[in-house]
């Protein structure tokens, strides 16, 4: 429950601190004295947009701050899903800068506004007059009856899986259209394939190709030095190998004087043997050399295959070619395969539509059932509050289509008048009727539902009499259970409350600020005297006022 609200710098507030305990407490105060100031400032610090408009003084920051007491409410799951820390008093704050710049707060953690308005919905109902139109909002109406239907983690795990569906969905529709975009290129695509596949192409092929195209381009320069080179090594005279055959014999003679010798010798002999197989491989290199002219004509056509292929698919070797072979692979084979990819994303759609028609049966059965308790509910609130003739036609009906929140379809009709007819809430029901009805609903809801606090701004709008008595009698019911702030012009409403605070504008030095006090005993007699008979207390406003806190 809401149980501190600190409010700086905002609108006609300069500082304001304020506490409030469980049970019915009551705002009252003037038209125009800052109750709506007091609703804008904890809306502010629950995730509403805000601009510098909300700085009463623009030099410097605004800042709202609420304390709210959450250990009866199962909330540590929700505060480690958006990484915060829990604390059983919760903290959260909100700033804007004298720049137009936001911040918020949660036990001193930032956070976005998206999880400070989860947040809220956990925390802090403020029901405005203008949202009683909420009545005639299916969204609205839906969530009354699965209150009551107890159907939270049941929509919860079907919204789980109809998120699953429409992404399955959309993954479909998307296979579907890159096959019908492969399609049209298939043929195209698998021709230059085949051509590719043909090809057989090998990753060094090219070079290994060039190399030996170079080679024979050259074979009469190769075939002269290669015998120029052997010439050079074998001649009897002055060949390479007779010289170190001679060398070797002189230093052999004379090895065995010294150990220098014998090391010069050994050296000769390993330059002779390096020398020899030099020469051998010269021999055979020579042998080998030969021009064949198909061999030519064969590489050149190879190398001619390789450098258009890679001109026509805008690579500059072959590896980006096999690379380029590889996605044309792909390309047919996804066109290839398109029908069975498919037909298993859709048996996929089709597993999970028929678990999610398992979940939404269960949703509409439990909305079924709650039916007749939720019509029963209001009716007899309604009667309570001098609508005794008020009626229900609550009907569900089972769609082919998914929603959001289940299959059903839902008509929500009522009746104020006894042989009247049955039409939508915001045609046949007035004002005063539909503050009624809603005030019925919340007392509905909050029987069903863990909300902590719950914030009535002016809902006995268009009544009087005995029954405001009864709304405040129910008020004080709605009580027991949650933390009930309730904003009213009713005195009968006023006097039921545990605390009373009353809003005023004060002026000091020309300048109207907006405050908020919590009344003693007296000063709530005097109040509620106010409120029955204006400025000007009379004796008998003040015994009423009394009667009625008695």
């Amino acid at each position: 429950m809401l149980t501190q609200l600190s409010i700086n710098n905002y609108a006609l507030i300069n500082q304001l601190s304020i506490d409030f305990s469980s049970g019915l407490s009551i705002i009252t105060g003037e038209t125009g004295a800052g109750k709506s100031i007091l609703l804008g400032a904890l809306g502010l610090v629950l995730g509403n947009r805000a601009d510098l408009s909300s700085l009463k003084d623009t030099s410097t920051k605004c800042i709202v701050e609420a304390k709210v007491a959450i250990s009866n409410y199962n909330l540590e799951a929700f505060f480690n899903e958006v990484d915060l820390d829990y604390e059983a008093e919760t903290i959260i704050r909100r700033e804007i800068l004298p720049s137009g710049k936001s911040r918020a707060f949660v036990n001193d953690t930032p956070v976005t506004l998206a999880v400070l308005n989860q947040l809220r919905t956990k925390l802090i109902d403020v029901h405005s007059q203008h949202q009683t139109m909420q009545l005639s909002d299916v969204a609205f109406q839906f969530s009354i009856l699965d209150a009551l239907a107890k159907n939270k983690a049941r929509i919860e795990s079907y919204k789980r899986g109809f998120t699953k569906l429409n992404q399955l969905k959309k993954e479909l529709a998307n296979l579907v259209e890159i096959q019908k975009e492969a399609n049209q290129q298939y043929d195209y695509n698998l021709h230059l394939f085949k051509e590719l596949e043909e090809a057989k192409i090998q990753v060094d092929e090219q070079e290994e190709l060039e190399e030996k195209l170079e080679k024979l381009n050259n074979i009469e320069d190769i075939k002269l030095n290669l015998s120029e080179a052997l010439e050079l090594t074998i001649n009897e005279e002055i060949g390479i190998q007779n010289l170190l055959n001679t060398l070797e014999n002189r230093l052999s003679k004379i090895a065995v004087f010294s150990k220098e010798y014998q090391e010069l010798s050994d050296r000769i002999t390993s330059v002779k043997i390096e020398v020899d197989d030099v020469v051998g491989e010269l021999e055979n290199a020579n042998e080998n050399v030969d021009f064949n002219p198909n061999e030519a004509e064969e590489i050149n056509d190879r190398l001619q295959l390789l450098y258009n292929l890679q001109k026509k698919h805008y690579v500059s070797s072959n590896k980006e070619l096999i690379k380029v072979f590889e996605d044309l692979s792909e390309k047919v084979a996804q066109v290839e395969s398109a029908d069975e990819v498919i037909n298993l994303k859709q048996k996929e759609i089709d597993d999970v539509s028929e678990k999610l028609d398992k979940v939404a049966a269960l949703i509409s059965n439990a909305r079924t059932k709650s039916i007749p308790k939720l019509t029963k509910e209001l009716q007899v609130l309604l009667t309570d509050l001098g609508m005794e003739n008020a009626r229900f036609s609550i009907k569900i009906t089972t769609s082919k289509n998914y929603f959001s929140n289940g299959k059903d379809e839902l008509e929500f009709l009522f009746s104020a008048n006894k042989g009247g007819s049955f039409g939508e809430l915001k045609k046949v029901a007035s004002g005063g009727e539909l503050s009624r009805i809603m005030l019925s609903v919340k007392t509905v809801l909050s029987k069903n539902t863990q909300l902590p606090t719950i914030i009535f701004d002016e809902i006995d709008t268009g009544v009087s009499g005995e029954v405001s008595n009864k709304i405040a009698a129910i008020m004080q019911q709605m009580s027991n259970n949650m933390q009930v702030i309730a904003i009213t012009h009713l005195p009968q409403i006023a006097a039921k409350g545990v605390n009373h605070y009353k809003v005023y504008k004060k002026e000091i030095k020309g300048i109207t600020t907006t405050n908020l006090k919590l009344l003693s005993s007296d000063e709530r007699v005097r109040e509620i005297a106010e409120m029955l008979s204006g400025k000007d207390i009379s004796d008998s406003a003040l015994t009423h006022a009394k009667e009625l806190l008695n």
